[in-house]
């Protein structure tokens, strides 16, 4: 029997999400008061974790969208369309009337039409969490940085186009949160994640490693085994969410996981673990991965040069907000779970990120042949 992306996500983000993070189902209508919540989004990635955990927690949701994808989520759930634009087709009309006790953001990816939506809510919503990046932050990183590191800028803060690479995402978020900041000052809550993996990821960037250790041999494996590296559970950032509506919490938080530095060896140690019995990790250091052309990893970053503070951001302040993390492991079983649940439904996320089977054994094969004979 096929398991249907809902019904996963309905074990997957009620269950294991609130036990992981300790929140307790039993005890919500004794200690929570119900909210209502406004998605701006809410078909993509984190924001139906959010609405899953939301509703299981008894709170109302509202979703904004342009009804586009995947429309069939969420029957229940009040659905206003509109587009994020205010000068495009019907804009933010259907946001005109209603209110709610706090907004999620997380399709906001221009100032001008975050500060549009922040501005027609703000005499109608007490709390705006705008969902952010760690790419907000100016590069390169510095080493254990908090949320008080300097931001990234825009030559022209007027752009609307993320550019060649996406050059200008970080600057364009950045400007995200200070429209939201301008229009609800004192009412935002601004959270910068990293890396968001798990169940139901379209990126295929996490699910990547995963789904090569399941295929087993000799696979290439970036870096060292102590370079850090941070990622969030999907579950884990949405149960977080909805304890920040639920008490309120305003400020700027990091976003990025575990509580503790995660060295990529234990990582690639849980892909082992769920993987293949022929799986075999071959390393490849990081001063010989830098003089190849055309290999690109995924969530591994050079542990050295401009790249050196990208995975240890400090996480303090979001941890003394409630922000729990379940161990990796369980986040690469039911990644993998996941993902195998959308081949045999035929369709689904499959994409995935990381080098190509070509690329992968010509890469091993020429580090093979760098080493010294004998």
């Amino acid at each position: 029997m096929t398991v249907s992306r809902r019904d996963f996500l309905q074990w997957s983000a009620t269950a294991s999400a609130l036990a992981a993070t300790g929140l307790d189902l039993s005890a919500a209508p004794a200690k929570v008061s119900p909210k209502k919540i406004l998605i701006l989004g809410g078909t993509g990635y984190l924001g139906p974790a959010t609405i899953e955990l939301a509703q299981a927690r008894g709170h109302s949701v509202t979703m904004f969208n342009r009804g586009k994808t995947r429309p069939d989520l969420f029957p229940g759930v009040e659905k206003l369309h509109g587009d994020r634009d205010p000068k495009k087709d019907e804009g933010l009309k259907a946001l005109e009337t209603g209110t709610w006790d706090a907004v999620i953001d997380n399709s906001g990816y221009y100032p001008r039409m975050v500060g549009a939506s922040a501005a027609l809510l703000a005499p109608r919503t007490k709390q705006y969490l705008y969902i952010s990046s760690i790419s907000a932050y100016k590069e390169p990183n510095p080493e254990n940085g908090t949320e008080d590191a300097a931001l990234a800028t825009l030559a022209d803060p007027t752009v609307e186009d993320m550019g060649k690479e996406y050059q200008n995402y970080g600057g364009l978020k950045a400007l995200c949160e200070q429209a939201a900041q301008k229009a609800m000052s004192g009412r935002t809550t601004i959270i910068r994640p990293g890396y968001i993996v798990g169940p139901d990821d379209p990126s295929g960037r996490f699910t990547y490693w995963p789904v090569r250790f399941d295929k087993g041999g000799d696979i290439a494996v970036p870096g060292a085994t102590t370079d850090p590296v941070e990622i969030i559970d999907v579950r884990d950032l949405a149960a977080w969410l909805v304890h920040l509506v639920e008490q309120g919490t305003t400020g700027v938080f990091n976003a990025c996981g575990p509580e503790k530095r995660l060295p990529w060896g234990d990582l690639v140690a849980a892909f082992q673990k769920f993987g293949s019995p022929t799986a075999k990790p071959v390393w490849i250091p990081t001063d010989f991965l830098v003089k190849q052309e055309g290999i690109d990893f995924s969530i591994w970053a050079p542990y050295a040069g401009e790249t050196k503070g990208f995975h240890t951001w400090r996480n303090d302040r979001a941890v003394k907000a409630g922000l729990k993390f379940r161990p990796a492991a369980e986040t690469v079983r039911d990644t993998l779970a996941w993902y195998k649940t959308q081949e045999k439904a035929e369709k689904g996320r499959t994409k995935l990120a990381g080098p190509s089977a070509e690329q992968e054994t010509k890469l091993i094969a020429a580090w093979r042949a760098s080493q010294p004979k004998g």
